[in-house]
């Protein structure tokens, strides 16, 4: 048997921030009672996977104040309106990281929490690194953090590495890796 899909009723949009909204769903689902769902709308982002030609990762520190703590991430952001994603994640990767990718990889993407949010996340994978620093936005103090791609899972295990798209956009690009080198001459 096929699950049920919805039928939206109304939506009430109740909050109109600088960069989500929350609005409120009634709908019903299939033939069941109506259901009501808080909905935050956020305009999707980008996540970026930033590898040296030495076989490291560079990683971001910065304060995030919904956790209260300092996180571990991969560089990402929020995209401007009618902004394409890969041309959001260069602008971010230079802002957070400090670096151009010479190749910036697509390696797909995400519903970040689809439970209640409306963000798609891109991922990317960005090679060919040079040095070519954008200024942070206003309310940020990112530190980067090279570490080496084999340190990853234990991070992730250990609890050093927990943000959600840090983590998916690690393993897409690593797919990516293992695909580009199985294509090599050193690979067949």
């Amino acid at each position: 048997m096929e699950p049920l899909t919805g039928h939206t009723i109304s939506s009430q949009r109740v909050h109109e921030g600088q960069r989500i909204s929350l609005r409120i769903d009634k709908y019903r689902l299939g033939e069941k009672t109506t259901v009501t769902k808080e909905i935050v709308e956020h305009p999707g982002g980008v996540t970026i996977f930033p590898v040296t030609d030495h076989g490291t990762a560079l990683l971001i520190r910065q304060w995030r104040q919904t956790v209260g703590d300092m996180l571990l991430e991969a560089p990402a952001g929020t995209l401007e309106p009618g902004e394409d994603p890969m041309d959001c994640a260069h602008r971010e990767l230079r802002e957070e990281a400090g670096v151009r990718a010479g190749k910036m990889t697509a390696v797909g993407g995400s519903w970040v929490s689809p439970g209640y949010s409306t963000e798609f996340n891109w991922g990317f994978l960005a090679t060919n690194l040079t040095e070519d620093p954008l200024p942070q936005d206003d309310g940020e103090d990112i530190h980067t953090v090279e570490v080496d791609i084999n340190d990853i899972p234990r991070m992730i295990r250990e609890g050093e590495l927990q943000d959600q798209m840090t983590i998916a956009v690690y393993l897409a690009a690593m797919h990516v890796f293992e695909t580009q080198a199985a294509k090599t001459p050193l690979g067949n």
